[in-house]
């Protein structure tokens, strides 16, 4: 009876052994570790958004000193950067070129001033813009009055259409990527093979880039702005996510679709400025979210809809950066391995 007990462990533990081998197992502590990274990147990003240090300028009289400003400079926990700015027209231009996130215009002759806020650049933002001035302008015995001057589109709900639009480029981007080089092993085996899925990769983003634009466009008339516009962005967007989900799998094999997650995915996405832009997340996430290609992706299709391409500039170099980067790297440890390879 023993030896039978003894004969069914052992069966068991090598059907367990053959089930979970320990390269699995590391894979599988890797999927727990990336989701602990998700929910605190995310949690931590979004658990409690607060505005800080809010780019914002001030139109006010002569008379009134730099008053209006060191009052709103002086707010409980800097929620605003105020500036003096020379004129209503120099405000609305700010507000264009996204250089400012809002501006309270004093009237002189009066107790009812205005503030300009851009909600096509974020609504959870120039809401809370709006609250903090209202409590300001309430403390000094004002109101005020608050008039969007880019105001998100009908179909653009609380001005998340730009993110999901870009979310689902950089999911078909890193999909893409790992699909073609686990078809035939994660790591490139040559030079080759490395042009052919970065070609093969380039011609996905096309198609991709001109998807999306469509859908929120001509379809569903989510964004407005220039179609061609966001057809490049997509592009860009995509082959920068896909070829630096290469580059990680030329590096760490297939542990590197975990890196690319971990880059994207868990840290790229919750500091985008999606839901809530860069003033409202903790400085963690607001330092990190420009440089990512969600946040640089995010920023720039915004621009496009409602700021007429203004301030994309360092977005696109960010994206061209990552899509230069991961091809070279792709390039590079797929040939010098195969160098390796054949001098061995």
């Amino acid at each position: 009876m023993a030896t039978t007990d003894d004969g069914t462990r052992t069966t068991f533990l090598r059907e367990v052994k053959s089930a979970v081998t320990p390269h699995a197992s590391l894979l599988v502590l890797g999927v727990l570790g990336l989701m602990i990274a998700f929910i605190t990147s995310y949690t931590g990003a979004f658990h409690h958004p607060r505005p800080a240090d809010v780019p914002f300028g001030v139109v006010a009289p002569a008379q009134a000193g730099g008053k209006p400003v060191d009052t709103l400079d002086r707010l409980p926990g800097s929620p605003l950067d105020p500036r003096a700015l020379p004129s209503e027209q120099a405000a609305r231009r700010q507000l264009a070129d996204r250089t400012i996130d809002g501006a309270l215009l004093v009237d002189p002759h009066g107790s009812t001033d205005r503030l300009l806020v851009a909600g096509g650049g974020g609504a959870s933002l120039a809401q809370a813009v709006e609250l903090v001035v209202r409590s300001a302008e309430k403390a000094e015995h004002r109101t005020v009055r608050t008039v969007d001057v880019t105001p998100a589109a009908l179909g653009d709900s609380r001005s998340l259409s730009s993110f999901y639009l870009v979310v689902g480029w950089c999911v078909g981007g890193y999909l893409c990527a790992a699909i073609l080089a686990i078809s035939a092993g994660a790591r490139p085996s040559n030079g080759h093979r490395a042009v052919i899925r970065l070609a093969a990769l380039a011609l996905f983003a096309i198609a991709a880039g001109l998807a999306g634009a469509i859908i929120v466009g001509p379809v569903l008339g989510a964004l407005p702005g220039t179609f061609f516009g966001l057809w490049g962005l997509g592009a860009l967007v995509v082959f920068a996510v896909g070829a630096t989900t290469l580059a990680c799998q030329a590096l760490l094999g297939i542990i590197g679709i975990g890196l690319a997650i971990l880059l994207i995915v868990v840290l790229g996405n919750p500091s985008a400025g999606g839901a809530y832009p860069y003033p409202m997340l903790p400085p963690f996430w607001r330092a990190l979210g420009p440089a990512l290609p969600p946040g640089a992706g995010t920023w720039a299709a915004r621009s496009l809809a409602y700021f007429r391409g203004n301030a994309v500039t360092g977005p696109l170099l960010v994206l061209s950066a990552w899509a230069v980067g991961g091809t070279l790297i792709t390039l590079a440890l797929s040939i010098f391995r195969k160098k390796g390879e054949t001098s061995s």
